[in-house]
Parts: C-alpha cells; sequence; structure tokens
C-alpha cells in the first residue's frame, strides 16, 4: 500500500536539506546540499534556490515521488529580498543578523512600534522593509522562506511566523496601522497565513522537474527557529523545549498568546498553538570559561545527579541577565569556589538548572500554563549529569525529541497543512 508523504525544506545559513515523512511521522530519507557549492555569497538568493533544488532532487531520488502530498519551507527569520513584479531578486538579501545603521530610520520604528512586538530591532524584518522600499523597481519584499515556497507554487505570500519580526500582529490577523506609519509602502508587504495554510499546487514546471504530482500541495512555511521546535514533537500546551547552548533558551507551547517585552518575551502562532519563549543570559558558555569540553565530560562522570549540591550559584559570564530576571546589572556568582573541580562544576550546574525551573515558573506567572514536559537540545543535552540535575528541578519528564534536524519540523508543517 502506499504511504502518503511530505517534504520539508530546511533553508539555512550554509545550505539546504529536505527530508521526507510519512503518515506515521518517520523520516523516510533526507538529504542537503552546502550552500558554498552554489554560491561564494551567503546572501545570494540564486544560491538559496539552487542549494534547495539540489537537496529535493537528492532527495527525490531516494522516496516514492508519487506519494508526495505536501511541502513546507522553512527559512531563517528575518531574512530578506526585495524583488520585482515577476517576484525576481532586485539585489542580494539582507541576512537575519544584517543590522540596519540608518539612525534615523530606526528611530522612525522606535516612535511608532509599541513595545510588545518583535519588528523594533536593527536586525528587524521592518528595518530591512524600509531599507529596500529606496531599490528602484521595488513591488514586494518577501523573505527567504516566501521567496523559496514561491519558486515551488508561484504564489509569493508570507506566514505570520516569518512576518512577525517585519510587525506583523498575529493575534489580530494583520498588518497593524503602526507599520504603516512608519513609512512602510503597504503594497510592499507580503499577504500573510498561518503556518500550514495550503498555497497551492506545484507550478507545471516543478513537477516535471522534480517528477512529483502535480496535485502536490506547498503550505506556508516558519522560520527555522518554529521549524526546530516542531522537530522535536512538542504539541500540546504546557509541552517545553529547553536549548542547551552557549546559552539557555527556553521555549513553551501555550494555549493564549504571551507578550511580555521586558524580558524580551513574544508569542509565535503555530500549528493552534502559540510558542512563548525567553533567554537567559547563563549556559554552556559559563561552564567554558572555566573547562574544556573533555574535562567537562570527564567530570561529569563523577557526579551523582541525585544528591543535591547546589552553591547558590548564578552562572553568569559578565553582569546582566534578561530572563527570568531582566537585570542588566546583575552580578555573576561564582563563589565561593570549592577545591573539588568536580564539586565546582556540580554547583554551575546546579545555578543553570536553577534558573532554567526559574524560567519557566516565570512564564506560567506571565500567563503560561504549567509546564508538563520538557525536551532538550543543543550540546548540553548529551550531559547525563547535567539531565539528571535538571531534572530534580524542574520535577517533570524529561523526553527525547523526535529529531534534531529543523526540516523534520518543516515536514511535520506540511503533514499538518495537509490534514487541516
Amino acid at each position: 500500500m502506499r504511504r502518503d508523504l511530505v517534504i520539508g525544506l530546511d533553508i539555512g545559513t550554509s545550505g539546504a536539506r529536505a527530508l521526507a515523512m510519512d503518515e506515521a511521522g518517520t523520516a523516510i530519507a533526507a538529504k542537503s546540499a552546502a550552500l558554498a557549492d552554489h554560491s561564494a555569497n551567503r546572501r545570494d538568493p540564486a544560491g538559496w534556490r539552487a542549494a534547495t533544488f539540489t537537496a529535493l532532487t537528492d532527495l527525490c531520488a531516494v522516496i516514492d515521488r508519487g506519494a508526495v502530498c505536501a511541502i513546507a519551507v522553512d527559512g531563517t527569520s528575518g531574512t530578506m529580498i526585495p524583488v520585482d513584479p515577476t517576484c525576481a531578486p532586485l539585489s542580494e538579501g539582507r541576512m537575519y543578523d544584517d543590522p540596519c545603521e540608518d539612525g534615523a530610520l530606526l528611530a522612525t520604528i522606535a516612535d511608532n512600534a509599541p513595545p510588545t512586538t518583535a519588528a523594533g530591532g536593527a536586525t528587524s524584518g521592518l528595518a530591512k522593509a524600509l531599507m529596500f522600499q529606496q531599490t528602484p523597481g521595488v513591488a514586494k519584499v518577501l523573505h527567504q522562506a516566501d521567496w523559496i515556497a514561491g519558486q515551488l507554487c508561484g504564489v509569493f505570500s508570507s506566514d505570520d511566523n516569518n512576518a512577525l519580526k517585519t510587525g506583523y500582529d498575529p493575534v489580530a490577523g494583520r498588518w497593524p496601522d503602526w507599520v504603516f506609519r512608519t513609512g512602510v509602502r503597504p503594497d510592499l508587504l507580503p499577504t500573510v497565513h498561518r503556518p500550514g495554510t495550503p498555497l497551492g499546487p506545484l507550478r507545471d514546471d516543478v513537477a516535471t522537474q522534480f517528477d512529483l504530482p502535480a496535485s502536490a500541495k506547498v503550505v506556508a512555511g516558519t522560520t527555522d527557529g518554529c521549524a526546530a521546535f516542531l522537530a522535536t514533537g512538542a504539541s500540546t500546551a504546557g509541552d517545553g523545549v529547553t536549548s542547551l547552548g552557549t546559552t539557555l533558551v527556553l521555549k513553551l507551547l501555550c494555549d493564549a498568546p504571551l507578550f511580555a517585552p521586558e524580558y524580551g518575551i513574544y508569542s509565535h502562532h503555530i500549528m493552534g498553538l502559540w510558542l512563548a519563549g525567553g533567554a537567559s543570559n547563563t549556559g554552556g558558555g559559563v561552564l567554558l570559561d572555566h573547562f574544556d569540553a573533555p574535562t567537562i565530560a570527564a567530570l561529569s562522570a563523577t557526579i551523582d545527579p541525585a544528591h543535591p549540591g547546589d552553591l547558590g550559584y548564578m552562572p553568569l559570564r559578565a553582569p546582566g541577565e534578561r530572563f527570568p530576571i531582566a537585570d542588566p546589572t546583575l552580578p555573576p556568582q561564582l563563589t565561593p569556589r570549592p577545591a573539588d573541580d568536580a564539586a565546582f562544576l556540580k554547583g554551575m550546574l546546579e545555578g543553570i538548572a536553577r534558573v532554567e525551573a526559574e524560567g519557566y515558573t516565570k512564564l506560567k506567572s506571565l500567563g503560561a500554563p504549567p509546564l508538563a514536559t520538557v525536551r532538550t537540545v543543543g550540546g548540553g543535552a548529551k550531559n547525563e549529569a547535567w539531565s539528571g540535575i535538571r531534572a530534580r528541578h524542574l520535577g517533570v519528564p524529561l523526553l527525547a525529541p523526535n529529531h534534531p534536524e529543523a526540516a523534520y519540523g518543516a515536514a511535520t508543517l506540511a503533514r499538518f497543512g495537509l490534514m487541516s
């Protein structure tokens, strides 16, 4: 019996990845293509397209192409390009981390933007849209995922995850009036859909090129961060995902939107729920200031996570914290230091775990549901002693993520769009 397949396409900073998922949620195959093999410039839209199409070609060579029903695309949040009336790029893109250096333009945004928006910074999509507005012949300003999805189906619209940092209001479901008071041309901004909304079938030439069914739908996509969250399998209000990288990032599915600008918290609408999160300045970077990775692994093997060893540390690399405490002057606290290096490391792990637990508690105090489960991503997820300490502090099950690839999350969104 033929099993329906969906495809997720993840466009990252270094390349593209294509992944096929069956109706049971099993990843059937995945292929990737490096951007460097197609363009020396990471801002080159032609390079994005070439890498994406290479990954998709390689994937289609190893799956049942006739079973593909839907495709979704995720791209780096805040990466944008100006296009002409045919949706051909008019310049290289501006990446998610490319700042606007026009002080007057940023001041205009600041004068009009409400505190709850995610579009107020120098790297925001709105700043990029106002910059691209000066491009001769510009007809639309599109997000990276918008443009790639349009290459597949001919519909160049957006989703409210990518559009969030451009000023879109996902609660009201529209571009708010304050966005236009910044001077941005209304006709430049794309039509916005909920992620997973079917946009249309594949273009005839695309279906022929990849030998895919002409009936296969392309659905509105999402950002790389939201796709990575979906890839973990979190799907119910109260499901949290902790990223243990250089810094500590918490994300929690909620049944209502949550905005707390004083803590840098805003919400994405995703698959009928709301994804809120906060980022602390603590994290693995503090550990690496004191021990290298092999030493951390060796010391961790000697730690008993069941036995509390909290030394009251606030493990920060420098003064200042964002969440769950908003205090730009909050000092680090890493003394007194025990003579035993393992005890010192354990004290830091306990401190970071305490901040994590306090972060989820803070989200609940701001209106989020109680934490029910946590899935963990990032380098720290492999540290079993740290996981044991965190489980004790969090008091909820720590579950294994479904898949480590954002492309799996994009495929999850494609399947959602197919069923909705």
